[in-house]
């Protein structure tokens, strides 16, 4: 009777552990799962080589969008002026998405680019990055400042833009045919962004889109070789 009991007693008191190792199984699996479901722009290497710049042709798609926008620093114009006459990249984002493969990625593709391209300042001179908000209810000036504020500082040309309103925003998402699906409290109230679809905008300097990349084609080293087949496009 007594061996039982001991038995009984030490099965209880090694359920937490069970349960513990268990746990910890399922968290290791799901932070595996992450790391290999992770879009192949977060990898440094692509692991193929690309064509090389100028080898092949860029379609040019149709005219870009332009709209009302404001900067970083609270100052009104408009998206194409922004453009400035460049080769752009335009991703859209809002500073609170937790989306690994969302907005984070864009943002670290930017980041890498000018990180690459900082000793060759040819390019990176002729390039502008726009990441531009569609969350204007909580993205203001000031909260797309202190976003961008670490991010761009090798000279590149990198603004952080959003807009008044979704008055403003939505003909813009429109003309990039750029999905936002946006949340609502039950009582009618803005709850903030619910999903998208990750996209980012190659245009030239005539402000034709000649390139739209998804999260399964977002690398720095592709954008890269797109950017200069570009800008051979001149010479």
């Amino acid at each position: 009777m007594k061996n039982t009991l001991q038995i009984i007693i030490l099965f209880f008191l090694s359920i937490p552990v069970i349960l513990a190792d268990s746990n910890l199984t399922k968290e290791r699996n799901l932070i595996k799962s992450e790391r290999n479901n992770l879009a192949i722009g977060w990898r440094d290497n692509l692991g193929y080589e690309v064509p090389k710049p100028g080898t092949y042709d860029l379609y040019k798609i149709r005219i870009s969008g332009d709209g009302e926008i404001i900067d970083e620093n609270g100052k009104e114009g408009s998206l194409h002026n922004v453009m400035n006459g460049k080769v752009t990249l335009l991703s859209f984002i809002y500073s609170n998405c937790t989306d690994t493969n969302g907005c984070p990625l864009a943002t670290s593709v930017f980041f890498k680019i000018q990180e690459k391209l900082k000793n060759d300042p040819a390019i990176l001179t002729k390039l502008k990055m726009i990441s531009l908000s569609f969350d204007p209810f909580f993205d203001t000036p000031e909260i797309m400042r202190l976003y961008g504020k670490d991010l761009s500082y090798i000279n590149a040309d990198w603004d952080f833009l959003t807009t008044k309103s979704t008055k403003e925003l939505n003909p813009i998402l429109n003309s990039y045919d750029q999905p936002v699906i946006r949340k609502f409290k039950d009582g009618g109230g803005y709850d903030g962004v619910e999903s998208h679809l990750l996209r980012v905008f190659l245009i030239d300097d005539k402000k034709l889109i000649r390139n739209v990349y998804n999260v399964d084609f977002l690398h720095p080293d592709l954008l890269i070789n797109d950017i200069k087949t570009l800008l051979l496009e001149h010479e």
